[in-house]
């Protein structure tokens, strides 16, 4: 079964994507009210994805954003080079007292009937200032790229990243990669400059560029302006009402070949119900259901998009595609952090059928 789309077969880089950089504080289960200490992740949708397909997939992966001069940004710079990702940085002087700031989200893991609880300073941030014109596209891409990714938190972060996602797909798609988008929809980014009219109207842009699309069926109703059904009216792993979207979003966007998302029941804050489907060129396809026992969230959605891309990367069949984004989300959700500490071989065999038996 063709996925419809075309990947180049030699190229410098496999993956290139363009967002965000931010680190996450984390007290673990301590709230933050009550917190003596944190341990800090770096983080960001679009890099986590670069990331995991590095370090877990072993491919040539790169990230376009903002790096400020300063202590904190040395702090994320030196995990990107760890994750064995490619920087292409658009650098920007710290003043000393108010920045530009390289964002910080805060992030408990809760417990049990306690959610985890996630909150921002966003304020002054370099990746919000980014605008078209300060990635050199040919220079990046002039050893050939198979895929280039964004998403929608760092298109909602300002008036101008839309644009830089905008003009970084249009110089992937003139150098042939596949272009891909996570709708990622965050009401209350959007909501300090726009609102859902905003969205609608900068995603409708940005969607016209690409091949893949991830998101759930909030994601397409509220980031393409879809009509649907009550996105909390039926049980969340049941693939219907997304499916049911699809040929709305195909028909507003023709040129799309393929729309995933993951599906999660949330017991508790350290049990979930697992799974992921996937429309690709016409057919669908889903993972099966895995019970979860949750060690961190966070980052599970990245997980699942960078072992879906990897599969259609390499030539593997949509079946085995969704599984292994399935087993790598699955996987990512019991590392610390919101980067990848899996590697290949753990993946396939979980998206095999594996068990948590011990290995001697």
């Amino acid at each position: 079964m063709s996925t419809g789309l075309t990947i180049r077969k030699d190229a410098a880089l496999d993956f290139v994507s363009v967002g965000a950089l931010v680190h996450r504080l984390d007290p673990g289960v301590i709230p933050f009210r009550k917190a003596t200490e944190c341990k800090i992740h770096v983080s960001g949708g679009e890099f986590n994805v670069a990331a995991n397909l590095a370090d877990c997939f072993g491919m040539n992966t790169g990230i376009a954003t903002a790096m400020v001069e300063y202590p904190i940004g040395d702090l994320i710079a030196e995990r990107v080079r760890a994750m064995g990702v490619k920087p292409f940085y658009k650098k920007f002087k710290h003043n000393g007292v108010n920045g530009p700031n390289m964002a910080t989200v805060y992030s408990d893991r809760g417990q049990g009937v306690r959610a985890p609880v996630v909150f921002y300073n966003r304020s002054n941030e370099a990746a919000a200032q980014l605008k078209p014109g300060d990635f050199d596209w040919n220079s990046i891409f002039s050893g050939g790229v198979k895929w280039f990714h964004s998403g929608g938190i760092f298109a909602a972060l300002s008036e101008t990243t839309g644009e830089v996602i905008i003009e970084g797909m249009k110089a992937a798609k003139k150098a042939g990669a596949v272009v891909s988008f996570d709708l990622n929809f965050r009401q209350k980014l959007w909501d300090i400059w726009g609102g859902q009219k905003k969205t609608v109207e900068v995603v409708a842009r940005i969607v016209e560029n690409a091949d893949v699309l991830v998101g759930n069926e909030e994601d397409l109703q509220k980031g393409l302006g879809i009509p649907g059904q009550d996105v909390e009216s039926k049980s969340k792993l049941d693939p219907s009402a997304f499916f049911a979207m699809i040929d709305k979003a195909t028909k507003k966007h023709p040129q799309v070949k393929i729309v995933a998302t993951t599906l999660r029941e949330v017991h508790s804050t350290n049990r979930h119900s697992w799974s992921a489907v996937a429309w690709i060129n016409g057919k669908t396809y889903s993972a099966p259901t895995a019970e979860l026992d949750v060690l961190d969230r966070v980052g599970g959605g990245d997980g699942f998009a960078s072992g879906f891309f990897y599969g259609l990367l390499t030539g593997e069949s949509p079946e085995e595609a969704v599984k292994l984004g399935w087993a790598h989300g699955a996987l990512l959700t019991t590392f610390p952090g919101d980067t990848t500490m899996a590697s290949a071989e753990h993946v396939r065999a979980f998206a095999k059928g594996g068990s948590a038996r011990i290995q001697r």
